[in-house]
């Protein structure tokens, strides 16, 4: 039987590797194919402004798996010549890393970060880095070093931040998959806004060696991709034990099932499954911004239930934004760990955030930074209600598992942002602050809880929005089932019309 025809517009890492063992397509050729989207979509045409920098390497790359499956016969590892976008947050030996800085625009570092390396040792080709804003201090798409980047599906709108070149970008297929980082919500607010799945793991199952942090003990880099099976494949090759990163002892407690996360996906994995609905989380229904979302989510609840889902509507928690307010670190751990950061690479231009404010290389829209550089103690211990609130996420924490346990709960699930994403212009109007921006991602973050994103729907106007699943520490595996299932069952990806394939493209 012939292999089916290989299409690049939203092929998956299994559409690209049937198409390397039928002959039918080289990596070379499929790196080709992406940099001519990139150069078509990103730098002219809607130019999303997703790409920051271009591997000059990348062809180089793809030649070598390409040369290494001649001679034996079998891909070097499960990510064989597939071109992955990664967020310039992460260091990438030999190529231009700014954190979203103009401060560190010349910046190169000597070695990989952790996962790139890992991605590296799996197979995958480094193909671009993508857009953040100032060292991911937003939930929006602009920065110092790389300007503003578009949401593909509606030009006008944000694309979400703080991974939001490579939301856009892989969104508008101008790379297999991609990597990004998710401190308050960076993986899932842009997967939600730009039609994706998005995944936070469980804090320390994947290395944060090599990227820069915001708050030490909520950081993680992830997996951000247009199937729920594509995140499932590159988090088996990004989840480990890493000697440099003490973090990392909990990937020694995983649950991964035998043969790997994407192993365990079935289309039936919602059935009978207990989801509670936490109706705290949703904004008014008659707010113009929050009642999209919501008839959107309800559409998804329904859905969930037609999937075989137990629903238990509603579960509530009256203090959600209480808590919320109550364990944000931001101003009180972000200039710390971004010191301690910087000051550890000789080569970087400006090694303190003092350094980089005073010399205002900074994009002046980021709220955040501006106050971390303004208010936030050299030393957290320094701020009196540090140690409350380090307590308090503990508190938060209990309160959701215990609503788990309560209603016999596999996972809770509500929108991942209550708003749709913004109009650029708005944001450029600072009508979004990013402290007060109302974002549910914030929950599994501030209380070291696993949750992925998955699309849910559009609103009328065609805008994307994401529910999420909030799960259980370690409980990525089921997390990803019941994404999967709900992803078969509702078919709610697809390519935006920004970015349609090229001329001459298969």
């Amino acid at each position: 039987m012939a292999a089916p025809s290989f299409r690049l517009q939203e092929a998956t890492i299994d559409d690209i590797h049937a198409a390397f063992r039928s002959g039918q397509l080289t990596s070379r050729q499929l790196v080709e194919l992406y940099l001519a989207r990139i150069d078509a979509l990103d730098k002219q045409g809607p130019a999303i402004n997703a790409i920051v920098t271009v591997n000059p390497n990348a062809l180089d790359e793809a030649d070598a798996a390409d040369r290494a499956f001649r001679e034996r016969g079998e891909f070097i590892g499960p990510l064989h010549g597939i071109p992955v976008l990664v967020k310039d947050q992460l260091e990438t030996r030999g190529l231009t890393t700014t954190f979203g800085s103009a401060a560190l625009k010349d910046y190169v570092p000597e070695s990989d970060a952790t996962i790139v390396a890992r991605l590296r040792a799996a197979g995958a080709v480094i193909l671009a880095k993508t857009n953040l804003p100032d060292f991911a201090t937003s939930w929006f798409g602009f920065s110092s070093s790389g300007g503003e980047t578009k949401n593909p599906y509606v030009l006008e709108r944000d694309p979400g931040g703080s991974s939001a070149g490579t939301g856009a970008g892989v969104a508008a297929n101008l790379g297999a998959v991609g990597i990004g980082e998710d401190t308050g919500g960076s993986i899932r607010v842009p997967a939600s806004f730009d039609n994706l799945v998005g995944l936070r793991v469980t804090t320390g199952l994947i290395s944060r060696t090599g990227c820069s942090p915001l708050v030490e003990f909520q950081d993680t880099a992830g997996p951000m991709a247009r199937t729920v099976r594509d995140a499932a494949i590159l988090l088996d090759t990004l989840v480990g034990y890493d000697p440099s990163d003490p973090y990392t002892v909990a990937a020694l407690l995983e649950r991964r099932p035998a043969g790997g996360y994407a192993a365990g996906l079935t289309p039936d994995a919602l059935r009978g499954v207990r989801l509670g609905v936490l109706r705290d989380a949703f904004g008014a229904d008659d707010d113009p911004d929050s009642g999209p979302v919501n008839r959107v989510i309800e559409q998804a609840i329904a859905d969930l239930r037609r999937l075989g889902a137990e629903v238990v509507d509603p579960v509530r928690l009256p203090t959600l934004q209480e808590y919320i307010a109550e364990t944000s670190l931001y101003l009180h751990r972000s200039k710390y760990d971004l010191n301690r950061f910087l000051a550890a690479r000789p080569s970087a231009a400006m090694r303190s955030v003092q350094e980089i404010y005073a010399a205002g290389q900074y994009h002046p829209r980021q709220d955040l930074f501006i106050q971390i550089a303004e208010e936030a103690p050299e030393v957290p211990e320094d701020r009196e209600d540090y140690f409350r609130k380090l307590a308090q996420r503990e508190v938060f924490r209990r309160e959701l598992l215990k609503l788990m346990a309560d209603h016999q709960l596999a996972a809770l699930v509500f929108p991942d942002v209550q708003v749709l994403p913004p109009l650029r212009a708005d944001v450029q109007a600072g009508r979004w602050p990013v402290l007060s921006f109302p974002t549910n991602t914030l929950i599994g973050s501030q209380t070291d809880l696993p949750a992925i994103s998955v699309p849910a729907g559009f609103s009328p106007d065609g805008v994307p929005v994401g529910i999420e699943f909030l799960g259980k520490p370690y409980d990525e595996a089921n997390l990803l089932r019941y994404a999967y299932a709900f992803e078969q069952g509702t078919g709610h990806r697809r390519a935006p019309a920004s970015a349609p394939p090229l001329p001459g493209e298969p």
